[in-house]
């Protein structure tokens, strides 16, 4: 089989499986600032971005908990380890704050070989959410 390189050209979606969409939901839209663009019963999807050829990024929300099949993922059987949302080098100081005055436990870090600076903060269920900025002077 040939691999046509470059074909994906961007990430479009990030989809999470939530014990409570509307703890979750607030969250991500009151405290990340993402715009809901719907909510069904069971689901909520935010615009992260503009995506490629006409798709928006989106972060999708869904509550599978009434699935006949539904199996309970915790920190010890998932694979994700956290999600990045970008953010300008000139709010990071002050989501950094806003978000400690909230009553969010934040930490910071900085990457070097890719001069990016981090601050860390988990979601309503613990997933890890790292807001991150290039830096050049890191």
């Amino acid at each position: 089989m040939e691999i046509i390189k470059k074909s994906i050209k961007n990430l479009e979606e990030i989809a999470l499986r939530v014990k409570d969409l509307d703890s979750m939901q607030k969250f991500y839209e009151e405290i990340l600032g993402l715009e809901l663009m719907k909510r069904f019963t069971d689901s909520a999807f935010f615009k992260i971005a503009e995506g490629y050829g006409g798709h928006t990024q989106i972060l999708a929300l869904f509550d599978r908990s009434k699935q006949p099949d539904y199996k309970v993922v915790s920190a010890e059987t998932s694979t994700i380890d956290h999600i990045a949302f970008a953010i300008s080098l000139a709010d990071f100081d002050l989501e950094k704050k806003r978000l400690e005055q909230l009553g969010l436990q934040v930490y910071t870090s900085e990457h070097s070989w890719v001069h990016w600076r981090s601050l860390y903060l988990k979601d309503p269920e613990g997933n890890e959410v790292e807001l991150v900025c290039y830096d050049e002077s890191v």
